[in-house]
């Protein structure tokens, strides 16, 4: 899959809300009331992403969790970490 244009980035990046461009990668926080709540979110993005075939960095700091995403095999953003991106906002309220 080929790199984004600078203009499909800022396309991309105005339909997902809260995500930000942090270098090679779109970022976005999610926070929870407790930690288990967090985990259970990680799971459903795992199950997406595995789906998906595309997956993301995750790091969890107590009810904090930061995604990350970044098509290394592209050296850059792709459609697959804008689509990703929808998935796991989707994730967070289910």
């Amino acid at each position: 899959m080929a790199k984004l244009s600078e203009a499909e980035i800022a396309e991309g990046l105005g339909q997902l809300a809260g995500w930000s461009r942090h270098g090679d990668a779109i970022v976005k926080h999610y926070t929870f009331t407790a930690f288990a709540e967090g985990i259970r979110f990680v799971d459903r993005v795992a199950v997406e992403a595995d789906k998906a075939d595309h997956h993301p960095d995750i790091d969890v700091r107590w009810t904090t969790v930061t995604m990350s995403l970044s098509t290394h095999s592209a050296g850059g953003l792709t459609g697959k970490d804008f689509a990703l991106a929808a998935v796991i906002d989707r994730a967070a309220t289910g």
